[in-house]
């Protein structure tokens, strides 16, 4: 009875883990309702400006909805542009995609938007939405140089063949001399579409006014929605890169640093400073644009400018401020962006910092090693004595002064000069001025000479 008592516990056990386990295995091979035939849509939002961080967030949700099988990935877009360059790199990431992308206009789509758009499989818009206006600009709102216009024409172009789309809609996007009568663009003007327009056009493949006449386009009428959305990390990268607000950090940064030199111990100026920059340097990295050796550069940058308080020379502070600057630089991404918010940052600095030393004077930890104090008139200290007494006194001439030379005044002897004309050997003069050292005597006639000195 033993044996059998045995055999038949193995057999409970086998068949209490094949209860477990098969619904497991059942799930993993189809693990949604697209095992009915449903499908799996995903949706990203693409909202605010386009930059640096919306594209590592974009990558994301690409890897996302492939590696879980989705039939869509449906990108929610109301956005009024932003960093050509991001936009290069999202379409690029779209464009190797394995899922097909919808680019679901909710809004608008403008300029960097539009672009993205272009480079999707579908676009569809809702009613009263509007997509355009593509035109590249640099970072003072300008109209960018040539050879940047006409690289970004020729991606507005190739955007829109991708999918066989008429290019020269694509093209009066972003190009302000193209007319097209039919829409009404006129020249000087450029061409932002409606969604009827867009439609017309082939520029949209559907106008549905939500999400389930969306899935109704797609031919996926009861397809599971799957939501992907920014993690806090993200969102923070998303602010930190943009190019209005990265400006702004490095100012707060540097203002505060220097603030802190100004300022006896370490305070508020100081761990304003360094958290701006930090913040600064987490936000990139999250992003995708900074590594570690620009936060390590940066790192290094700082403790060289703090030695450069105990041991004076200015190489260690020269350094510093290198190794800080390249961190910076080979953090932000783009160079000409981030070359002006170090300018910006650097101007903003130096007008805080006369303010600061002009209303509140200086008092951090750099009075121990500079001489801050001067020999002024105001505090007593007198470069050369004024012989103001002298004026006025009368004496005999030496030597010939040529105009400089030596004279008797009363018992004393002093080196004197005329007033720029000869005077002889002998010759009666009179003290009319001093500056400092210096005594300044003319010639007078005999009888005042004699008067002077009784």
């Amino acid at each position: 009875m033993g044996p059998l008592k045995h055999i038949t516990k193995i057999m409970k056990i086998s068949f209490y883990m094949v209860l477990i386990i098969v619904p497991i295995l059942l799930m993993q091979i189809n693990p949604s309702n697209a095992a009915e035939g449903k499908g799996v849509v995903y949706f990203a939002p693409v909202q605010d400006a386009v930059e640096r961080g919306l594209e590592k967030f974009l990558e994301r949700s690409i890897t996302t909805a492939e590696e879980n099988g989705a039939d869509y990935l449906v990108l929610e877009i109301d956005t009024p542009g932003g960093l050509v360059e991001a936009a290069g790199n999202i379409a690029k990431i779209m464009r190797d995609s394995e899922v097909p992308i919808i680019a679901y206009v909710t809004k608008r789509a403008l300029s960097a938007g539009a672009y993205i758009s272009l480079n999707a499989d579908q676009i569809v818009m809702k009613p009263s939405t509007t997509m355009g206006a593509a035109a590249v600009i640099d970072s003072q709102g300008n109209t960018a140089g040539k050879k940047a216009e006409s690289a970004w024409l020729a991606e507005m172009k190739a955007s829109a063949e991708l999918n066989n789309r008429d290019p020269i809609y694509a093209l009066a996007m972003a190009d302000e001399d193209i007319v097209l009568e039919d829409l009404g663009v006129k020249k000087g003007e450029l061409l932002t579409l409606d969604a009827k327009q867009a439609k017309k056009v082939g520029y949209a493949e559907a106008i549905v006014n939500n999400r389930n006449e969306l899935l109704d386009h797609l031919e996926l009428p009861d397809a599971e929605i799957r939501e992907i959305e920014l993690s806090f990390a993200e969102n923070i990268a998303r602010y930190i890169t943009h190019p209005v607000v990265v400006p702004i950090l490095l100012s707060i940064g540097s203002i505060g640093l220097v603030l802190e030199l100004y300022s006896p111990g370490f305070g508020i100026p100081g761990m304003l400073g360094l958290g701006s920059l930090l913040l600064f340097f987490f936000g990139h990295m999250i992003a995708g644009l900074a590594g570690w050796e620009s936060l390590i550069l940066f790192i290094l940058g700082i403790g060289l400018i703090i030695a450069e308080v105990f041991v004076p020379g200015g190489i260690l502070g020269v350094g510093g401020i290198l190794a800080v600057l390249i961190g910076i630089v080979l953090a932000g991404g783009s160079l000409g962006n981030i070359l002006l918010s170090i300018l910006i940052a650097m101007i903003a600095t130096i007008v805080v910092s006369i303010l600061f030393l002009k209303y509140f004077g200086y008092n951090g930890p750099l009075k121990k090693i500079i001489l801050f104090d001067s020999t002024s008139n105001e505090r007593g200290y007198i470069s050369n004595v004024t012989r103001s007494e002298l004026i006025g006194l009368t004496g005999r001439t030496l030597t010939p002064l040529r105009p400089s030379g030596t004279a008797v005044i009363g018992d004393d002897r002093y080196d004197v000069v005329t007033e720029g004309n000869y005077i002889g050997l002998n010759r009666p003069i009179k003290i009319v001025k001093t500056e400092g050292s210096r005594i300044i005597v003319r010639e007078v006639e005999e009888v005042e000479n004699q008067g002077g000195n009784q």
